[in-house]
Parts: C-alpha cells; structure tokens; sequence
C-alpha cells in the first residue's frame, strides 16, 4: 500500500493540475521507499526530484493564477515561499546528516492534502478560463500546423 493515496476528492477537473499533483503524490511514495530502503543517496536524490518538481509546479499555478487576476495570488504565493522555506530547512539538514525522512513525510502528506483541498481549490474557478482558452490556442494551432503540413 501507498504512503499516501490519490483520491478523487483531490481533483479540479483541470488535467494539467491534476496530473501535477498526481505526480507530487507519486514523489512523495517513492521518497517514503527510498526511505525504507535505508539508501540515503537515493533518498537525497529523490527528495530533491521532488522538491525541484514542486518549485516548478508552485510557479506554474501562480503563473495561471496571474493570467486570470485571481484575487489572492499574493496570500497564494506567500503561501507556497513559507512552505519552501520549511521544506528548505529540513532539507538543510539532511545534507548535514540528520536522519529527516520522518519529519519530511509527515509534513508532505499532512501540507499536500490541506493545501489541495482547501488554498488550491480556492483557485479552480478563476484559472479554469484560461487554462480552457489555452487548450484551444493550442489545439487550434495545431489543426493549422497539420493542416498545413499535411493537407
């Protein structure tokens, strides 16, 4: 069994954010193995998978909330700095030596549920429109290309 699981209740209906946060749930079980084999170079590599996965991730959902002027970017963002800054710490101190695992996982599983389910989903709506208009740019202009292309 998973360390942590996904389920339902922590969709949007928005694919490209729910298949980020599916592949943060994913990280974080490969970095709760890695932690049970004991392999603290894996671990370390792992986590730090995870964390870059995540800054990418941060930075694209406040970029979707930019383009929709949704209200609360700033507290959002401020939000997403806090929990880096946490996250850095303890990642500080497993590079010098301290055995981490337990903390980090807690606080992953504990911080991804409660900030999906109740600071992202505060989101949804505003950037639904713009992710929406982007899908079409881009099916649009790939019907163009291959039209063009291809006849």
């Amino acid at each position: 069994m998973a360390f942590l699981e996904w389920s339902r209740e922590l969709e949007f209906g928005i694919p490209v954010i729910d298949n980020q946060h599916k592949r943060i749930v994913a990280f974080i079980n490969e970095l709760n193995d890695a932690c049970q084999t004991g392999n603290a170079a894996e671990t370390q590599h792992v986590m730090e998978g995870l964390l870059n996965y995540t800054v990418t991730h941060f930075e694209f959902e406040e970029d979707l909330q930019e383009k929709s002027g949704y209200p609360f970017l700033k507290a959002h963002r401020r939000i997403h700095e806090i929990f880096m800054k946490k996250v850095a710490a303890i990642r500080e101190r497993s590079q010098q030596g301290e055995d981490i695992a337990p903390e980090l996982l807690s606080l992953l599983k504990g911080w991804l549920a409660n900030h999906i389910k109740s600071e992202d989903r505060d989101y949804v709506e505003s950037v639904k429109t713009v992710v929406e208009s982007s899908d079409q740019e881009v099916s649009g202009w790939l019907n163009t290309t291959i039209k063009k292309f291809f006849g």
